[in-house]
């Protein structure tokens, strides 16, 4: 059994990333050791201005421009709030909005929360496989289709969309489009440069290799979407009127300095290293463990080849939860179990009884995915595969 000697094997990035690395501690106990730096909010000028340094960090790594372009917010959950209540503020129609079956609750709930007050007209669009064809977003379409919101990585089934093909068909119609990238975010290349979405929403604490509290969007053109938030921002402070300029537009209060001071080095981790060259190095071992998995004939393997480093599986005879405790308990192994706050998914792969999630990070060994993939057959091996897993 596991003993506190035991080290632990974390595989629950998806949820938030762990180890940080050394640089982006670092970063945390510099910004706490020096005085709060900000524009309009002190005369010292000993402090870092660390929403600055964060914002071009991330312009550099997603191809965003121009910098002021991009919102610091408290999450991705946070920035997917502001955008579509900033789209809808002022829209005295009912219009219809456009999800899909694969987005997490981040998206899910605040679109059934608006239509639950009648202020628009919800569609969600089944996924097909392991992902949302592009085709089936435009049969979806109809006359009244104002906006479609959509993750880019589903956190389940770490399948990759086609948000390039989908944008293009969005703006053919006039369609807003928002794009969850809290998984793809510091995962794989992303070229806000190239893609066509209005807005592209980030979380910190993830892919990212920041800190919770931390996230963010990049907005094309922020006339596009009402400020829905209103305070001091250090600038132009005569006037009782929520500054228009960027970003202050969007952005009210004081920044979490330590949090953006992490993200600005966990984004500058990721860029020395490369974003590719970090991912390469995630699909091998993804791949190996899902080799090692379908050895097992009772196991269930839900996406045999993710884009992203997240393995979804069921072991038949064993409920999810059970696999979780079994896997920390008696291995030191951290997943994850349950619904992973994606319903529609285990709605349509498990009958929502939910599954085990494995999810790797830059950090990640070759030898704790062996160590997993025994476990995990261990586990499999002494179940009973006649049991209902759910």
């Amino acid at each position: 059994m596991v003993t506190s000697s035991r080290p632990i094997i974390y595989l629950n990035n998806a949820a938030t990333s762990w180890p940080k690395p050394p640089e982006v501690l670092a970063a945390i106990t510099e910004s706490l050791s020096l005085p709060v730096f900000g524009s309009g909010r002190t005369t010292g000028t000993q402090g870092e201005d660390y929403p600055t340094r964060a914002r071009e960090a991330l312009a550099s790594l997603l191809a965003a421009a121009p910098p002021e372009h991009i919102v610091f917010g408290h999450n991705a959950t946070d920035s997917i709030n502001i955008l579509i209540q900033g789209f809808l503020a002022g829209r005295k129609d009912c219009c219809h909005v456009l999800t899909t079956e694969l987005d997490h609750n981040s998206v899910l709930r605040p679109l059934h929360e608006y239509e639950r007050r009648h202020r628009i007209r919800l569609g969600i669009i089944p996924f097909e496989g392991c992902s949302v064809r592009p085709d089936a977003v435009e049969a979806a379409i109809r006359p009244d289709t104002r906006l479609m919101v959509m993750t880019h990585g589903s956190n389940v089934l770490g399948s990759v969309q086609d948000i390039h093909r989908i944008g293009d068909i969005l703006h053919d119609h006039g369609i807003y489009f928002i794009a969850d990238g809290a998984q793809t975010a510091g995962h794989i290349p992303v070229s806000l440069r190239d893609l066509p979405v209005d807005a592209y929403v980030f979380t910190g604490h993830k892919g990212l290799l920041g800190i919770p509290g931390t996230g963010g969007f990049f907005i094309r053109d922020p006339e596009a979407i009402a400020p829905v938030r209103f305070g001091g921002t250090g600038t132009d402070s005569s006037s009782l009127l929520h500054p228009r300029e960027m970003p202050e537009r969007f952005e009210a209060g004081t920044h979490n300095d330590p949090g953006l001071a992490a993200l600005a080095a966990g984004v500058k981790f990721l860029a020395d290293r490369g974003v590719a060259s970090i991912g390469e190095k995630a699909r091998g071992q993804t791949s190996f463990l899902i080799g090692e998995l379908a050895k097992e004939s009772n196991i269930t393997l839900y996406n045999d080849r993710p884009d992203l480093p997240i393995i979804a599986f069921n072991i038949r005879g064993l409920p999810n939860d059970d696999v979780g405790f079994m896997l920390a308990r008696a291995y030191g192994i951290i997943a994850r179990t349950g619904l992973h706050c994606a319903p529609l998914v285990h709605k349509a792969i498990d009958g929502g009884a939910g599954c085990v999630r494995l999810s790797l990070s830059w950090c990640t060994t070759d030898e704790e995915c062996r160590i997993a993939a025994d476990a995990i057959r261990e586990i499999a091996g002494n179940a009973d595969s006649s049991v209902d897993p759910a």
